[in-house]
């Protein structure tokens, strides 16, 4: 028997309106990753959600309910159409309710007749003034953990089908993602925010220690200094020279916290001027001579013959040749060698200090650079120090726009602190 050529055209008709229909949907959910994507902010988000599913499923009012765990109760995180005031007022309990169920047992609910339902809440109608029809609702599920609800409420045309609800479950797998992301950058923000005023708290403390340890130890080397240079040879000069030594490594200690201090919360200003690197160092090792002396360590000097010009605030760069010179000390044994050089290429100024210590490890030859490290332990270490002589030098290097490194060929060959420093213009 021939076919209807009228009845023909009428099902190609409907079923090429069923498939516009089904690529609109799909170009919407298309649009929702996008959106979600684009943004890790909730309240920009949720908006966005129930906007779109709503159009999506053609119906009058979305909500999203999310779990509190305070309370034990589902709340209203948004919803189209309807009062956020109102609904944030509202909690839904777990037991007899549709959303609810939903939650709980963590499967999708579709319901033509609500009013039918022993389940329905009607406290949220009575509220914000709305009738429920219909409803279709599905988990929102992170893996196995369900963190809330989402609810299309009545159709505009005709009733929900299971279509609608496999629509509404892939919204709602989006939306989850997109709501756990936004609730970590939430927790990350937060915890990063603690750790500034941590980090202030930390800065403060250093700033008024570093200050008010000052003027005491500027009385105590002075009354140190007048004792030595009054002393007999009764003992009284040793005793006032162990004095005068441990006041002035308290004094630099003191100094090192100040400078990575200001370091870190960026208050150094650089007042540069024209200097020769060959004379800054030169001035360095004749200010901790008597160190050198001490433990009769040789310097040698291979300098370049004409004078290496480079702008530098000298007390600032000062410190970074200082605290280097102090680091080939401490780790040249009694007798030991340092060699110093300095040169330069056609832009930059190059300074190194080796010395005949023990070395370093190759895994270590970065790290030195981190504040308060040490190469030993520190219950075993047989030298002294913060561990911030080498980043504060490194730190005052990279503010005039220099490098600073360290190279060693590993346990027992000795180290070298390098620098590298623009050439004045």
């Amino acid at each position: 028997m021939a076919k209807n050529p009228k009845h023909v055209t009428g099902q190609l008709v409907d079923q090429v309106v069923d498939l516009k229909r089904t690529l609109g949907q799909f170009g919407r959910l298309i649009e929702i990753s996008l959106s979600l994507n684009s943004t890790l902010e909730q309240d920009r988000i949720l908006p966005s959600i129930i906007e779109t599913a709503s159009e999506v499923l053609d119906c009058e009012a979305v909500s999203i309910l999310l779990y509190d765990e305070a309370s034990g109760e589902l709340r209203f995180a948004a919803s189209t159409d309807l009062d956020p005031e109102e609904l944030e007022k509202i909690s839904v309990p777990l037991d007899n309710s549709i959303a609810g169920t939903i939650f709980l047992h963590n499967t999708p609910q579709l319901i033509n007749n609500v009013k039918r339902d022993q389940r329905h809440f009607d406290e949220v109608g009575k509220k914000v003034d709305f009738e429920s029809r219909s409803l279709i609702g599905v988990p929102m599920r992170i893996r196995e953990n369900v963190i809330g609800v989402i609810e299309g409420i009545n159709k505009h045309d005709g009733t929900f089908v299971m279509e609608d609800l496999d629509i509404l479950s892939v919204i709602a797998s989006q939306a989850a993602v997109a709501i756990n992301n936004a609730r970590m950058m939430s927790s990350l923000q937060q915890a990063y925010d603690d750790l500034a005023k941590l980090d202030k708290v930390k800065s403060d403390f250093i700033a008024i220690a570093s200050h008010e340890l000052r003027t005491p130890l500027t009385h105590i080397l002075g009354y140190a200094q007048m004792l030595q240079d009054e002393a007999t040879a009764d003992g009284t000069a040793g005793a006032a020279q162990r004095v005068l030594k441990s006041a002035t490594k308290l004094q630099t200690l003191v100094e090192d916290m100040t400078n990575m201090n200001m370091l870190e919360t960026r208050t150094q200003e650089l007042d540069l001027k024209p200097v020769a690197v060959q004379q800054m160092v030169v001035d360095i090792y004749k200010e901790m001579l008597t160190v050198f002396e001490t433990k009769q360590i040789k310097v040698h000097f291979d300098l370049a013959k004409l004078p290496v010009m480079i702008n530098a605030d000298e007390n600032k760069l000062g410190r970074a040749f200082y605290n280097a010179f102090n680091n080939a000390v401490n780790f040249t044994p009694e007798g030991g060698k340092v060699i110093v050089n300095v040169s330069h290429d056609a832009a930059h100024a190059h300074v190194s200090i080796k010395d005949s210590g023990p070395g370093i490890p190759a895994e270590e030859l970065e790290t030195i650079f981190d504040r308060f490290y040490q190469v030993e332990s520190h219950m075993t270490r047989s030298f002294g120090g913060m561990g911030l002589g080498l980043p504060i030098a490194r730190a005052m290097v990279e503010l005039h726009g220099g490098r600073m490194w360290a190279e060693s060929g590993g346990p027992g060959t000795g180290a070298t602190i390098l620098f590298t420093l623009p050439l004045a213009g």
